[in-house]
């Protein structure tokens, strides 16, 4: 039997094989995938699908955020895509000995660019080695962003990665020796291989080509095996991601809880399914998406290494989390797939089982992973062994922030903040189960309106030293059609001591600039971020529609305010319920002024301050620039910018509702954050949100505790500083 006869019987036999295998595994992960509930406004984006795959995949746009890692899977993503050519060309070759491409198969400059390419990939598993290495988990523990991921998997895809290339090089240098290579010039690695192989002899070379060959197309399905059985499917499943993921301007809205794919509307609460979950309360109450997200997880721990929570000794890890629940959902995947389970019909339009389940005929990790909880405390004996508790414990759960950091850095746009709020979704209204501190919180909320449970008559009280008249919609004007802009005060800005400052300085400046402007007074509660982000759904589309038929009645139509987590929720989640408005936050606003020339600073202020970005301004709406160019403005000062700032800020530890929860696991945030920003050098610290504020005051009062409070870093609102600027000293 010749060599072509032997490579076309041994490389069909091989593709029809693994191929086969491949294809099989391929059809499983959809059809669990497909076991997920429908999801909101998926596949209605075609032009966002066009550029997500022009951006995010082929421009590699988030990954290359981390340079030396951006770079080497930017060589390898695209050496990968070149050498697309030489599998063709491999398996060409099977059929005809001197095969190649139509058409470009001969150009110089494409087996140039292949070969280039090919050492690139080289130069990629190098740096990837090197990576790895240096940030190895058994010798830098949690620190490593790589902690907890699984190792082994990644060094076997290195190692194939490296048989492709060494395979492809090994039959192409045989086949310049044999005479049947396609370019006559180019292929410069291929040439040097050919060098090496010449002594050998034709006949030899002829050998070596074809189990080069055979090497070359068994080591690429072998790979593409390897990839549909490990975490390395993002390789695959990535582009879907991105192209489905939400694409708001930035993280902005949480995503609607939903049932069946649609709104929960709290009013129409009656029409739901006696039996409907709200929230998430098992695996298969995650949508299509959630599934497509935990198979995607590349396990690289870019969203780890940014998490507050994690990075003050606190067990959440959103990889962590991802990773469990993916185990969790392949663990209990017999059962989803089951056609008698009803979750299952009920994707694939049926109602009713046709039998019911034989659990006992599930294997022993489905009916174990029946038994367990999606959420439940871990469970460990007095050696400290651990069983088989939730799958995520309420610490975990109840320690995210939300600050979308992991969101943020996520290369395949992962979103681990809609999960978690759907988690504690359903702890909080089917199970009733979360921190107790949140009881006061809702309570505070559904009977008085605010966090603090202060009453309304109140709200108004920050503007009794102001002298000027603040005027009020209902009494002072009829609507918010007679002025400017509604000033949304906000309950920290109406209520605490520290935030009220920045309502006064910014009540001021826009007076000195001559923006009219009103208030609701006590026709203004809650915003609802912090229920809605502890899970509290109803209590949340409480709050917002009564504000919402408020400020319609009142026909506002441009709101300013200063707490960027009211910015977030009037911006971006009050259009879910029927409320549009143009909504800009105050740093906004005041920069537009300082542009126009209707506000002048010119005291000078001789001071180093650094700037502290929230998240909810920051991260969730990229507003990054006008809160930094009010503080450059001011004539005198020094701005000291912290490592960690922008889309990188560390969070100050309020968001997610934690600003009314205690703080017991690990280290503070809002301390590891003061800690960072006094290590700056810098007099003060400045801020654009009333929850920052608080965080941040009461972490310098806890980090500089031996000094005296004139010694102390202040902590100031942007608006205050430039108030200084601009009012006449006594």
């Amino acid at each position: 039997m010749d060599n072509m006869t032997v490579r076309l019987v041994l490389g069909l036999g091989l593709t029809v094989v693994l191929l086969g295998a491949a294809l099989s595994r391929a059809r499983y992960l959809y059809r669990v995938a497909m076991t997920g509930q429908p999801a909101l406004a998926r596949e209605d984006q075609p032009k966002k699908f066009v550029v997500a795959q022009l951006e995010e995949v082929l421009g590699q746009r988030k990954l290359l955020k981390w340079t030396i890692p951006g770079l080497a899977h930017f060589l390898a993503f695209w050496g990968f895509l070149v050498l697309g050519l030489t599998i063709i060309e491999a398996y060409g070759a099977l059929f005809v000995a001197d095969f190649h491409v139509p058409v470009i198969g001969t150009w110089p400059i494409v087996g140039f660019a292949e070969d280039l390419f090919g050492l690139l990939v080289l130069v990629a598993v190098i740096m990837f080695t090197a990576i790895r290495i240096k940030n190895n988990p058994g010798r830098q523990g949690r620190s490593s962003r790589f902690y907890g991921s699984h190792l082994g998997a990644a060094w076997l895809v290195l190692f194939m990665i490296f048989n492709v290339v060494w395979t492809l090089f090994l039959y192409r240098g045989a086949q310049i020796n044999t005479g049947v290579f396609p370019f006559k010039s180019g292929a410069f690695v291929s040439e040097w291989t050919a060098g090496l192989l010449e002594p050998l002899g034709t006949s030899t070379n002829e050998t070596l080509e074809t189990v080069g060959i055979l090497l070359q197309i068994g080591v690429v399905l072998v790979f593409l095996l390897i990839v549909l059985y490990s975490k390395h499917a993002h390789i695959f499943l990535a582009p879907l991601n991105v192209s489905f993921a939400r694409k708001p301007n930035a993280l902005g809205a949480l995503k609607p809880m939903q049932v069946g794919g649609k709104p929960v509307n709290f009013e129409d609460i009656d029409e739901l399914d006696e039996n409907a979950s709200l929230g998430v309360g098992k695996i298969e109450d995650f949508t299509w998406k959630g599934f497509l997200d935990f198979g995607t997880c590349t396990e690289c721990g870019r969203c780890q290494s940014q998490c507050p929570a994690w990075n003050t000794e606190k067990p959440l890890s959103p990889k962590l989390l991802i990773m469990n629940l993916r185990d969790h959902a392949f663990a209990k995947a017999p059962y989803l797939l089951a056609e008698s389970n009803p979750t299952y019909l009920a994707s694939h339009g049926g109602s009713t089982p046709a039998a019911p389940i034989d659990i006992a005929a599930l294997p022993q990790s489905a009916q174990d992973a029946l038994e367990r909880p999606l959420v439940g405390p871990s469970e460990t004996d007095p050696h400290g062994f651990s069983f088989a508790g939730g799958v995520i414990d309420p610490d975990i759960l109840w320690s995210c922030t939300t600050c979308g950091a992991c969101v943020e850095q996520c290369p395949v746009d992962i979103e681990h903040v809609d999960h978690i709020v759907d988690m504690r979704r359903y702890q909080v209204l089917m199970e009733s189960t979360f921190p107790t501190e949140l009881s006061g919180l809702f309570k505070n909320l559904e009977n008085k309106g605010n966090p603090w449970g202060m009453n309304a008559s109140d709200r108004l009280a920050w503007a009794a030293d102001l002298d000027f008249e603040v005027k009020v919609i209902g009494s002072d004007v009829e609507s918010a059609e007679e002025v400017d802009y509604l000033f949304w005060v906000g309950c920290a800005g109406a209520y605490e001591d520290r935030a009220k400052k920045t309502t006064q300085a910014v009540a001021e400046l826009l007076n000195i600039a001559g923006v009219d402007f009103a208030v609701l007074g006590d026709g203004e509660t809650c915003s609802g971020d912090s229920a809605r982000r502890s899970g509290n759904e109803f209590l949340f589309q409480m709050l917002a529609m009564q504000n919402v038929e408020t400020l319609n009645e009142v026909k506002a139509k441009k709101i300013v305010v200063t707490c960027a987590h009211c910015f977030n929720t009037l911006a971006n989640e009050y259009p879910q319920l029927g409320g549009m408005y143009e909504v800009v936050h105050h740093s906004q606003l005041l920069d537009t002024l300082v542009a126009e020339g209707r506000l002048t600073p010119v005291n000078p202020i001789d001071e180093s301050v650094t700037y502290h970005d929230p998240c909810y301004l920051g991260r969730h709406n990229k507003i990054y620039s006008p809160p930094r160019s009010l503080v450059n403005a001011v004539p005198g000062i020094e701005v000291k910018e912290m490592e960690r700032n922008r889309d990188r800020g560390f969070c100050c530890g309020a968001g997610g509702a934690r600003m009314w929860m205690e703080e017991t696991l690990g280290t503070r945030v809002n301390t590891n954050r003061t800690e960072e920003a006094i290590a700056t050098g810098a007099d003060t610290i400045a801020i654009a949100c009333p929850f920052c504020r608080v965080m941040i005051s009461d972490g310098v009062a806890a980090v500089q505790s031996d000094k005296e409070q004139a010694d102390q870093v202040k902590v100031v609102d942007v608006s205050q500083l430039l108030l200084e600027s601009i009012k006449p000293r006594a």
